[in-house]
């Protein structure tokens, strides 16, 4: 079926999580289609237009109803929340480490952190089948990004997140705990348990998406079942910090790790002294060398696996190449000492360049078949239907290879990707897995965007995790009814895979974009081969929810408060004042969020690129699926740069501080809207400035009718420009402001403002990146947070003590004080002090957002991988 507008936000990714340095995609590297992800669409959009009431009908969809490149869109998401961080150039290694130091040496205010997201979250809540949900998709309870899993056969499993650290199981999955927190990376791209039965952790998600960090290398843990993760724990030195991590293998007494920086190993007995680099395809490229400073370099080393013969471990062929393509991508094996790329003798699997890119193996476990999944720069590039070059199978690590799947085939098994421009593989350069259950070499299961299994070695498969279940003849919207008749899913994308054994049952457990699934190893299928046994992992203990935004208001129906907030590739979550569990109103995507403080269910989600839709009575819906005016639950209004494609991936959204009817959103022009959560359509938006061509908003705030506007242009390090614009919500007044050349505000991106309650000619200003000492960009200077007196005319930097971290938003607090979100948690600035101090004790993860509650003496952190958080603004002295 062809994916509409906005059911297409839950097909791709936009991920995230703190760690070490952010992966960051130059334009060149960038370009094409599929080079970076986000979240699928709704359905919603569709019947929209159409008008139309689905009830319990399947949807009939066409060609007709994609309205746009998802492929272009999917690689400036990529790009923009790395420009953030890197422009105006190229920053070094190490600036995470150094930031994360000098946070934690900072001097803690009273109070703490309280999480109020660890509690379940149901995808498929029958509350809210609005027409721009996916509930009723089959997900069910959902969590953030998970990159890796390992299993054991004593009941233990090991969960990896994007930006949340490692988790532990006891039971077979459930009733988790974390394990990494006292790690300077959450951010996690590899686990494996070695024959000695210890936890091995690459830091660094490599999945090279847009919000992916690098980490701070390879940690163990030598008692998983009791222990937890120190930096103590680090195995040799520094050499693989500020990398990433996509596999670790084991041989001849080495453990093997597949980096952004080439190919590493090291003794798995004595765990100091340094990692020894086997291969770079372009040393000159990595830190120190003499090119370490192109805007390229993080994309010229990169490696993707690494397949070890156990009967002799001197046979080891890696996997190495961009999966954008360059002319380093290939196979490699060692011939007489040297590395040399395989020309001959792979059978199917390509040796040419252009058709190696991302690649996974997995081996059985008597060495007797090799498997590989690869994905073709050259398609990624060419096909609109897919990226994958297929899956191929093999008696040696050296081949002969025999293709044995490709993406026309998987569609055929009743996979739920049959549509052009979006088949199985569409982002196999994101989407990876691979294993082989032990007790059968025939048997694999294998990860795209969908879940994969073979019995036969190949000869057959069957899509035992669709994607999701619309478009299936079982599908029913019916609120009484989960997902009509159809069995539940996993979440679509798919990271992680490991198969172990509990209470004597062999179970394989997958790790997706919402979390972790399981299901018997040998489970059973229904007529189509959709697995009828999955089980989701993810009961609330587990909290690696990755928001953008969160929204407060009081909730008049139930009491208490209603917490709402948009989510990396798991829509909007709201959490209602009885709730034991939370829903989910609003699909795919979910970016900025407006919430109504006297009442909670007046909300504004937005999707991607200023696509917003409202609600005024949290899209509670009945199943009736309908767009009519009289009885819908939620509407469309984007501003008309969404149409235009003139607003960044996740572009700026708020609501006047004195009138919340007055809206503010920013493209390239600056919109405003005056009638609040009763707006109906986009039409009711008014330009009132147009920042210019190439400029796009990165920020607004308004007060009293005085809006301030950063805006960047060109945002990426090729040019980067940066600038504020001011006026007035009448469309009166506008003007750029004059930033001084003395570099008092740095040329980096702007990424917040502040606005005294008291006096909207009193502003602060959050500034992203890192500073001079550590990006090799024109004007990078200093400073992270500036302050204006006088309406934003001249600024001063109030940075002080504040570590070199980027900073992600701002608040004034009820109390006079400056509360500020970084990269690394969240600091705060007393009244009448010039010092910073740190709140609470969250994991090293990104804060994106602050938010006060209705009455302002409860602070609100959304965190992307952690949740959200809450401190009362009183406890902070």
């Amino acid at each position: 079926m062809s994916l509409p507008t906005h059911r297409r936000r839950w097909l791709a990714v936009c991920a995230l999580t703190a760690s070490a340095a952010l992966v960051a995609i130059p334009p060149s590297a960038a370009s094409g289609r599929g080079a970076g992800p986000f979240g699928a669409r709704t359905l919603g959009q569709l019947a929209k237009e159409r008008e139309q009431s689905v009830g319990a009908a399947s949807p009939h969809l066409t060609a007709d109803d994609d309205d746009g490149n998802e492929a272009d869109e999917i690689a400036e998401g990529a790009d923009q929340y790395a420009e953030a961080r890197t422009s105006p150039g190229v920053v070094a290694p190490g600036a995470y480490g150094a930031a994360w130091r000098d946070l934690s040496r900072l001097k803690s205010t009273g109070g703490g952190w309280r999480n109020i997201t660890d509690l379940p979250y149901d995808s498929d809540d029958p509350r809210y089948r609005d027409i721009d949900s996916n509930s009723s998709g089959g997900s069910g309870k959902v969590t953030g990004r998970m990159a890796a899993i390992a299993a054991d056969d004593d009941g233990y499993v090991y969960a990896g997140s994007a930006g949340g650290g490692v988790w532990r199981s006891r039971t077979g999955g459930g009733h988790w705990q974390p394990v990494s927190d006292r790690l300077p990376a959450q951010s996690t791209g590899a686990l494996a348990l070695d024959g000695s039965g210890r936890l091995w952790l690459g830091t660094g998600e490599a999945t090279t998406n847009s919000d992916a960090y690098l980490g701070s290398g390879v940690y163990v843990l030598a008692h998983p079942h009791h222990g937890t993760f120190s930096a103590r724990s680090r195995v040799g030195g520094d050499e693989l910090e500020s990398t990433t991590i996509h596999e670790l293998r084991f041989g001849g007494g080495k453990v093997w790790a597949a980096t952004s920086e080439g190919v590493w190993s090291h003794s798995t007995q004595k765990l100091s002294g340094a990692w020894k680099l086997e291969f770079a395809p372009h040393p000159d490229f990595l830190p120190g060398g003499s090119q370490a400073d192109d805007p390229g370099a993080p994309y010229k080393n990169i490696a993707n696996d690494i397949a070890i013969d156990p009967k002799d471990p001197s046979k080891v062929v890696l996997a190495v190449g961009w999966r954008g393509g360059d002319d380093y991508n290939g196979f490699y094996t060692r011939v007489n000492g040297a590395w040399t790329r395989i020309t001959s003798g792979l059978g199917d699997l390509p040796a040419d360049a252009d058709d190696v890119g991302n690649v996974t193996f997995a081996r059985s476990a008597d060495g007797s078949r090799y498997y590989a999944i690869d994905q073709s720069p050259k398609q990624l590039s060419t096909n609109p239907d897919s990226g994958l070059e297929g899956i191929y199978a093999s008696g040696s690590p050296a081949g002969p290879w025999t293709k044995i799947a490709d993406y026309k085939g998987l569609a055929a098994d009743n996979s739920a990707l049959t549509s052009p421009g979006y088949m199985p593989g569409v982002q196999a350069w994101y989407n990876q897995f691979l294993t082989v259950d032990p007790a059968d070499p025939q048997h694999v299961y294998a990860g795209l965007e969908e879940v994969y299994e073979t019995k036969d070695g190949g000869a057959n498969w069957s899509t035992v995790g669709p994607y999701w279940n619309f478009g299936f003849s079982c599908w029913s919207i019916d609120p009484s009814r989960q997902t009509g008749a159809c069995n539940p899913t996993t979440h679509s994308d798919q990271h992680g895979v490991a198969i172990g054994r509990y209470h004597g049952r062999s179970f394989v457990y997958v790790g997706n974009d919402g979390g972790v699934y399981k299901r018997p190893v040998n489970g059973a299928q229904d007529a189509s081969g959709h697995a009828t046994d999955w089980t989701s992992l993810n009961d609330g203990t587990i909290d690696t929810l990755q928001y953008y935004s969160v929204g407060i208001g009081r909730d008049l129906d139930h009491g208490g408060l209603s917490v709402t907030g948009g989510l990396q590739d798991n829509g909007q979550s709201v959490l209602r004042g009885d709730d034991k569990v939370m829903g989910s109103d609003f699909g795919g995507d979910g970016g900025d969020t407006l919430t109504d403080p006297a009442n909670g269910c007046n909300i504004a989600q937005e999707y991607v690129y200023l696509a917003v839709q409202v609600t005024q009575n949290c899209a509670v819906n009945d199943g009736s699926w309908t767009t009519d005016p009289g009885k819908a639950t939620s509407y469309a209004v984007a501003p008309p740069d969404n149409a235009t494609s003139e607003a960044r991936f996740i572009a700026p959204l708020a609501a006047d501080m004195k009138n919340g009817d007055v809206w503010i959103a920013g493209g390239r022009h600056i919109w405003v809207q005056t009638h609040g959560y009763a707006i109906r359509s986009g039409t009711e938006w008014t330009s009132v400035h147009d920042l210019g061509a190439g400029r796009t908003a990165t920020a607004v705030a308004a007060s009293g009718g005085k809006i301030y506007a950063a805006w960047c242009g060109p945002c990426n390090n090729q040019g980067f420009a940066r600038g504020i614009a001011v006026g007035n919500a009448d469309g009166r007044g506008w003007h750029d402001i004059s930033l001084p050349a003395d570099g008092t505000v740095p040329n980096r991106y702007l990424s917040g403002f502040a606005v005294d309650p008291k006096n909207a000619d009193h502003v602060f200003l959050a500034v992203n990146g890192f500073s001079r000492h550590w990006t090799e960009g024109p004007g990078a200077g200093v400073g992270h947070v500036f302050e204006s007196t006088d309406g934003g005319t001249t600024w001063k930097d109030i940075s002080a003590n504040l570590p070199d971290v980027p900073t992600d938003s701002a608040l004034v607090t009820a109390d006079g004080g400056l509360a500020v979100a970084t990269d690394l948690g969240v600091v705060y600035r007393a009244p009448g002090h010039t010092s910073w101090e740190r709140i609470g004790r969250l994991p090293a993860v990104a804060v994106l957002q602050l938010k006060a509650g209705p009455d302002g003496r409860t602070l609100y952190a959304a965190t992307h991988g952690r949740g959200i958080y809450t401190v009362r603004v009183r406890d902070l002295h």
